[in-house]
This record gives C-alpha cells, sequence and structure tokens, in this order.
C-alpha cells in the first residue's frame, strides 16, 4: 500500500467539516517557522492582537520562544501560561489557574488562545479557551505524534478528576490545527512510542490497509523516516475528521475512537497517572479489547494476535501490569462511556472495523475478567 503524501507541497490542507464548525489542519515540516502566514489566511485570527500562549515547560524552550518572537515582531500582544509537564497536571486547578492568569491580565474576548504541546496542554487549553468568557477563539500547534494525530482534531477538550480521566470537558473547536512534522524530531522515543498506539488503533478500527502498512514499515516508521511518518498522519488525520463529521459529539459512531481507551483510561486512573503514559496505557487496552474481541466470537484468534504482534512490534506494552482485577473494573465503572453501570466496550469485528456493546448486560462483568488474565 502506498500512502497519498505531496512532499512538493510545504503544507497538505484537510478540512474538518462537523454541523457547528468547519476548520482546517495543515501538515506540513517548519510550519510554526511560517504561523504568522497561516494566521493571515484566516481573517477571523489575522485581527486578533492579543495572543495567550499556553505551552509547558519541556516545549516551550525548544519551539515557544521562536514563535512568541515571531508573534511579537506581528505587532501582537503575547501573554505567556506554561506548565509543568505530565498527565498528573491535566487538573481543574491547572485549568482554574490558566482562567485566573487570564482574568488577571484583563484579557478579552479577542484574544487568541494558541495551545503548543502535547495531548495535556491541547486539552487543557481548549478546555479553558471554551470557558473563558464563555469562549475564546483556539489554534492547536500539538507537538507530540499523539496529538497530531487524535487529541488536537475533533474539539475534544478536558481535564481529568480523581474518580476517572477526562470527566470534566466540553466539545470546542479550534479555528485551525498546525502540524509541523519537523517537531517530531525532538519527541522522545517514549513519546513517539505512545503516539504510535494511536496510529495502530485507526487501523484496526477502521482501515486495514493501514494496518498492513504500518505491519510493513515498521523500521522506517520507528526511524522517523518522514517519507514513511508524514503520510501515516495525514491518513490518520483523514480518518479522525472523516468520523467526527459523521458524528460530532459521540452519539455513535465516534464511539469507536475509544478502542482500546476503556481498560486504559481505568488503568491510567489505578496507576495515578504516573507509570504509563497515554498511549502506553491504551496500547495494553487494545491487547484487552483484541482478547475481548477474541473470547466472545467477534475476531478470530489470528487477527487478534496480528493486532498485539502490531503493538508488540512499535515497542509497546501489551501485558497488563501486577494490579488487581478488580481494581480495572471498578475503574470502568466511572469511564465515560459508561451509563448508570452498563459500561460501552470497543470491540474488534475484524481489522479495519469496529463495533461499540454494550459488555456487561451482553456478556457478563467475568468475560473482562478473562481477557485481563490472558494478558498478563
Amino acid at each position: 500500500m502506498t500512502l497519498k503524501f505531496e512532499p512538493s507541497l510545504k503544507a497538505q490542507r484537510l478540512d474538518v467539516k462537523t454541523p457547528s464548525a468547519c476548520y482546517p489542519i495543515y501538515i506540513g515540516a517548519g510550519l510554526t517557522a511560517d504561523i504568522i502566514h497561516y494566521l493571515n489566511l484566516m481573517p477571523r485570527l489575522s485581527e486578533l492582537n492579543d495572543i495567550l500562549l499556553i505551552s509547558n515547560d519541556l516545549v516551550y524552550p525548544l519551539y515557544g520562544q521562536s514563535l512568541e518572537a515571531q508573534l511579537l515582531s506581528s505587532g501582537r500582544n503575547v501573554y505567556r501560561y506554561i506548565l509543568p509537564d505530565g498527565e498528573v497536571y491535566k487538573t481543574w486547578d491547572s485549568a482554574e489557574k490558566i482562567l485566573s492568569y487570564a482574568l488577571e491580565h484583563q484579557l478579552s474576548r479577542r484574544t487568541l488562545v494558541i495551545a503548543l504541546g502535547g495531548g495535556v496542554v491541547g486539552d487543557l487549553a481548549g478546555f479553558a479557551a471554551s470557558i473563558y468568557l464563555r469562549g475564546v477563539p483556539l489554534v492547536q500547534i500539538p507537538t507530540t505524534l499523539l496529538a497530531q494525530v487524535d487529541s488536537s482534531i475533533g474539539g475534544k477538550t478536558a481535564v481529568n478528576h480523581p474518580l476517572g480521566k477526562n470527566l470534566i470537558g466540553a466539545f470546542y473547536h479550534p479555528q485551525m490545527v498546525l502540524i509541523d512534522t519537523d517537531v517530531l524530531t525532538t519527541l522522545p522515543q517514549r513519546e513517539l512510542l505512545a503516539g504510535l498506539a494511536e496510529v495502530i488503533k485507526y487501523g484496526i478500527i477502521w482501515d486495514a490497509q493501514l494496518f498492513d502498512f504500518l505491519e510493513v514499515n515498521s523500521e522506517q516508521i520507528l526511524n522517523r523516516n518522514p517519507a514513511y511518518l508524514a503520510p501515516v498522519i495525514r491518513r490518520c488525520c483523514e480518518i479522525k475528521a472523516e468520523i467526527v463529521a459523521k458524528d460530532e459529539r459521540e452519539q455513535g459512531l465516534r464511539a469507536i475512537l475509544n478502542f482500546g481507551h476503556t481498560v486504559g483510561h481505568a488503568l491510567e486512573r489505578v496507576t495515578n497517572y504516573s507509570q504509563y503514559r497515554h498511549g502506553e496505557a491504551v496500547a495494553v487496552g487494545m491487547a484487552a479489547a483484541a482478547k475481548l474481541s477474541e473470547l466472545v466470537g467477534l475476531l478470530s484468534s489470528t487477527e487478534s494476535n496480528r493486532i498485539i504482534e502490531l503493538i508488540s512490534r512499535y515497542r509497546l506494552p501489551t501485558r497488563l501490569p501486577a494490579v488487581p482485577h478488580q481494581s480495572i473494573l471498578d475503574a470502568v465503572k466511572y469511564d465515560k462511556k459508561a451509563v448508570k453501570e452498563q459500561v460501552f466496550f470497543v470491540l474488534s469485528q475484524r481489522i479495519g472495523e469496529a463495533v461499540v456493546v454494550n459488555l456487561f448486560e451482553k456478556y457478563g462483568t467475568e468475560v473482562l475478567t478473562e481477557a485481563l488474565s490472558l494478558i498478563e
């Protein structure tokens, strides 16, 4: 399979179109060095002079200072809020501090929020933008692979709660997503691998050809060869945009994007968000979902093993750590997809196709316990 990408173009453009929003995604090398050009492409952004730049203490020294210098040289006023790095900071307390900073500096509704960072920064900045003065414009500049292919697109913003992940949030679309593939050159290997978990997910739930491509070209992708990685990013963005366009508010189809996330989120919670990167937890969750799909008769053992083998090939975990099964069972009841203790799982019918089932009602809680035991 050959994934389509035009390397001769500085930036590829995709458009996300939903009932409530329409915005571009630009994908290419070196795009953050040309931020003013992309802002000026959109009249509603070019006229905003106050910028609230939200980043973290790892990304800002790498890319935030030059981005800020560009904005200042264009005559804009830049207000900077830098977060500590880590999922443990994706909390209401962090969101409140961002809001307080904006209020203390008397930022108006004509302020543009720019999120420069990975999924935590994007979620926090997006959530803050959604509720500050009932909503101010937002641009996402994702700097991790996971954020580029998943969390920056589709309008989900949230913070975590002690009872579960992403339980407090809003649907709030950005005005633009700027994906600079060059920033991946400085991405730690662990973060790259975590992002590849979400890439693998798209192949499992939607595109068997993408799954095949990932199998055949794992070495090139792991080595960050842009000729292989850039088209993979584009294809994942296309899939996410297509699904979001069909189901903006996760009333049906969009739920398949949560493949592996129910157990993944539970694993993050029971390990206090400190042991796993999000993508690593999702990788374990996808292994569990593959085994669940096999146990209930939806997926052949051959395809279940292919899924787990591909996850392993990208150096991601597929084994459950030494945590009590009951703690995972308890945690999944607080998943966003749970409704009055009815827990909805995304399962695979075949590679490239997924289905959402009310797992406990249809098959009982024992099937999840059995699946967890198979990946210990």
